[in-house]
């Protein structure tokens, strides 16, 4: 209803507007406008004006002749104060103030209304005033009154509404009529230090919405005073007096204008170059050393970014002719290469960057170039081949780079990264560089991180094998692999031996990582290692864990042409090893398995003593699985020792494994005995000389019940009897040939919050034992993997086909060694479901066989005698029929006797 009536009382306006005098109109319009200020703020700033370009073209005419009427004739100083006494409230809201908010709502409408207030010339009109409160700075007494919050609106209003006016082309070309753009351009850059403080980012945010619209005419008209050149000259001043972050501010407006105008016209551009415009920029960024981080910005960084865009501002495309040198990648075809169009076309502003990175040592700085080359690179690929075959500025960083700090060393180096992975080139002046600068060896750290974006380049491609021995890269990390293994050798077991830390040591392992990835499936490079005699110096770094992941793979690729030599080491590592190097066995048992997948290696390991060898560890380990555990066997923790006669049987099943030479070997030389004897001195089996009472079972489970019981209910379990179902889970596997198959996971927590009395008593044991073996290569969910997770899935009732009968002797060995005196019932239950699932593994008549041939009734006869001799003893039924099976297989006569 309101805007109805308004605009029936403008409409009013319009028909007598003709018949009055100016001083009568201009006062009807005045009346009307806090009627529709006041419409406006009580419909929350919709307009619903019907006349309301006539409107606007009427207020902004009025508002454009108040502004000249106020300047006309008046010194700078006093016109300024006459343009706020105009449009700065007052008290009560004055004429010009009351225009300028009608403007300034009107200004937001639409584009035809926009267009009306730039046709009333109010562009140029507040191009005047916006010069004179730049260039005129208040005086002091007037400090107060500009930081009113109603003075801040007011100059936020006045901003706003040039800057919706000046960001339409109309408009641009409107304040030119005021021939003031031009002034206020070289003003700021000459008078930046005398200036108006609270104008100075108004200023400049409407001069860059100047910039972007600018047209032909503009251009035509800067170009014309010689606007860029002046503003150069003064900005040349300005460098040497000014802070670094305020002579940014100040180029960066002039920049401005050179850049956004060349898609209209290259004449600022040329006229910037003309005049020694990048040597002021050089000048300029040189200066910003130092700053500290965020200081300078955002109009630092905005430099940089244009200084980046004119790269592409050129007229003609660069043409050159590299000589791309070979090998290269196999899809590398420099020929195919696209162009997207952001292709470099003029240098200068580049040798620029190029300069800067090379005079300074600034992070941020050479941090941001190196940005902005990427930045470049990644425009279009054909940029890095136009960059590198004329002015080479990765070439020549190179030289410098140990120079700079270090994240800036980094993000370089990523960058010589990038040409590889991204652009799929070989650069091989530039690895030539980076070869060189590891060979030096001036800066550690920059040593190291050439070396990792080496590494990272060798694990691309099996091309660079080839190239960095060809290059010398391998012989020179050979011989400094060498020299420091000669140190590592003088200094071990002395205070010296921990003392290498940081980037040196970092620096030994990445190189120790490069050799292995040079070696990686490259047989050349192995046979050069070997040549080079460095096999006795590579295994020194086997005892520093830092360095034996990269150890073993080097040695891995040496058993592909010497695997005796392999495992010599490793057999030799694993006997030199002492009692309590857990870990260094543990990572030599998985490089060894990894080697015994290939059938090529059982000979070779059992030449070299494999098989002793780890039955060694296992001697090693008497006592180990006490409980509860004693001197430094509690410190390694009952799982880790687990982990390791996992990793032991596991290496032997390997060897084993479909190789009936091994197999010959060890059930003939009685290693079945020797594991067997081992594997009850762990501590966790009995070895009381003690007869064991009989007594009655009150329930009788089976071999598989044991295992859910023990590890997936909340049954009290004794740990002594957990570690001894574990280890006949592990011989159980390796019955049936599959134990080198499976991996070694910890423990899943049952789900009940119930703890047994012997969790309480040793809870570190408990929390520690594992409980999960996982097919290696498996795609299961982890339940499927759970040996037990099924409890009516019984293990009778799988394939029982026994590939090692050895294993079953040695677990006939330590059937009665289940058994501690505090548990009798439990012990003797558990010896019932073993012999039951003994039993269950000679169903057949081929396995009975299998089992009378490798001395199963003679081993029951020795190891039971206790079940023999007494009717009421619990094992002497069960161990009875399993004796009649096989008595009824025995092939002669003797055996039976």
């Amino acid at each position: 209803l309101l805007w109805e009536t308004l605009g029936k009382q403008f409409v009013e306006y319009e028909q007598m507007a003709p018949f009055l005098i100016p001083e009568d109109q201009q006062r009807r319009l005045l009346e009307f406008l806090p009627l529709f200020l006041k419409a406006w703020e009580q419909s929350a700033g919709a307009i619903v004006f019907p006349n309301i370009q006539l409107l606007a073209s009427e207020v902004s005419k009025l508002l454009t002749k108040e502004i000249k009427r106020n300047l006309n004739g008046k010194p700078a100083e006093e016109a300024r104060l006459a343009l706020e006494q105009l449009l700065w409230q007052k008290g009560e809201v004055g004429d010009g103030h009351l225009l300028l908010k009608s403007v300034y709502l009107l200004s937001q409408t639409d584009l035809r209304t926009m267009w009306n207030i730039i046709g009333s010339g109010l562009p140029a009109a507040l191009m005047q005033c916006l010069y004179l409160f730049f260039t005129v700075p208040l005086k002091k007494t007037s400090d107060d009154r500009e930081t009113s919050e109603d003075d801040a609106q007011t100059q936020e209003m006045l901003v706003q509404l040039m800057l919706n006016m000046y960001r339409e082309e109309q408009g641009v070309e409107e304040l030119l009529a005021a021939d003031k753009l031009q002034s206020l351009i070289i003003a700021t850059s000459s008078l930046w230090d005398q200036c108006s403080h609270s104008w100075k980012v108004p200023t400049g945010c409407v001069l860059r919405t100047i910039s972007k619209a600018q047209t032909k005419t503009s251009i035509v008209h800067l170009q014309a005073g010689d606007c860029i050149k002046i503003a150069i000259q003064n900005l040349f001043t300005l460098a040497d007096t000014l802070p670094a972050c305020d002579v940014c501010e100040a180029a960066s407006i002039v920049l401005c204008f050179v850049k956004d105008s060349y898609p209209v016209s290259s004449a600022l551009l040329t006229e910037f170059e003309n005049n020694d415009g990048y040597q002021l920029l050089l000048k300029i960024l040189l200066r910003c050393e130092g700053l500290q981080q965020n200081e300078g910005d955002p109009y630092l960084d905005e430099i940089l970014d244009m200084l980046t865009c004119l790269t592409t501002c050129g007229k003609t495309e660069l043409k050159v002719s590299g000589n791309i040198v070979h090998p290269q990648l196999p899809h590398f075809d420099f020929e195919q290469t696209q162009s997207s169009g952001m292709t470099v076309k003029n240098l200068h502003p580049f040798q620029v960057l190029q300069s800067i990175f090379q005079r300074s040592n600034d992070q941020h700085l050479c941090g941001r170039i190196l940005a902005a080359i990427g930045t470049i690179w990644a425009w279009d690929r054909v940029n890095f081949f136009l960059l590198e075959w004329t002015l080479q500025p990765i070439n020549q960083f190179t030289d410098i780079i140990h120079f700079k700090p270090q994240p800036v060393q980094v993000q370089f180096f990523r960058l010589v990264e990038s040409i590889v992975l991204d652009l799929s080139y070989v650069p091989h002046e530039i690895l030539k560089k980076v070869q060189y600068l590891i060979k030096e060896n001036i800066v550690p750290f920059c040593t190291l991180t050439a070396l990792q974006c080496l590494l990272s380049m060798t694990q691309k491609d099996l091309l660079f094998c080839d190239i960095f021995r060809d290059s010398g890269l391998l012989g020179l990390l050979l011989a400094l692999l060498r020299k420091e293994a000669k140190i590592l050798r003088k200094s071990a077991g002395t205070h010296l031996s921990g003392l290498k830390e940081g980037p040196e040591k970092e620096l030994n392992v990445v190189m120790l990582k490069m050799v292995a990835a040079l070696t990686a499936r490259s047989v050349r490079n192995t046979v050069v290692l070997k040549d080079y005699g460095m096999v006795p110096y590579v295994k020194i770094f086997l005892d520093d864990e830092c360095y034996r992941s990269a150890t073993l793979s080097i040695l891995e690729q040496l058993s592909v042409i010497s695997c005796e030599e392999y495992m010599s080491i490793i057999i030799g590592a694993l006997c030199s090893s002492t009692q309590w190097e857990l870990h260094l066995k543990l990572d030599l048992l998985k490089s060894l398995l990894r080697i015994l997948e290939s059938p090529k290696s059982h000979s070779a390991f059992r030449t070299c003593s494999g098989f002793n060898g780890l039955l060694s560890l296992l001697s090693d380990m008497e006592g180990a699985l006490q409980d509860p555990p004693s001197g430094q066997w509690a410190a390694a923790g009952q799982n880790c020792i687990l982990e390791l006669v996992f990793y032991t049987l596991q290496g032997i099943t390997a060897a084993l494994h479909l190789d009936p030479v091994n197999s010959n070997f060890f059930q003939r030389n009685g290693l079945f005995e020797k594991m067997a004897e081992d594997l009850g001195s762990l501590g966790c089996f009995w070895t009381g000389g003690k007869r064991q009472i009989p007594v009655s079972l009150e329930k009788k489970r089976t071999f598989a019940e044991f295992l859910d019981a023990a590890f997936c209910s909340s049954e009290p379990f004794p740990v002594w009897l957990k570690n001894c179902i574990w280890i006949l889970n592990f011989l159980d596997h390796m019955v049936k040939g599959t134990l080198h198959q499976e991996s070694y996971v910890k423990e899943r927590k049952p789900e009940t919050g119930e703890e047994s009395k012997d969790d309480q008593e040793a809870p570190q044991a408990q929390e520690e034992h594992p409980v999960v073996f996982k097919r290696r290569g498996n795609k299961l969910p982890a339940s499927a993997y759970m040996l037990w997770g099924n409890p009516e899935e019984k293990l009778e009732m799988r394939d029982c086909t026994i590939v090692h009968p050895g294993t079953v002797c040695v677990m006939v060995r330590l059937l009665p060694k289940l058994y501690r005196e505090g548990h009798a019932q439990l012990s003797q239950e558990m010896q019932c479901a073993l012999v039951d699932h003994i039993q269950s593994l000679v169903k057949s008549e081929k396995s009975r066989q299998v089992m009378c041939e490798s001395g199963l009734l003679s081993t029951i006869i020795t190891s039971c005698q206790d079940a023999f001799s007494s009717d009421s003893h619990p094992l002497h039924l069960p161990l009875t029929r399993v004796f009649e099976k096989l008595a009824s297989q025995a092939v002669e006569p003797h055996v039976l006797r």
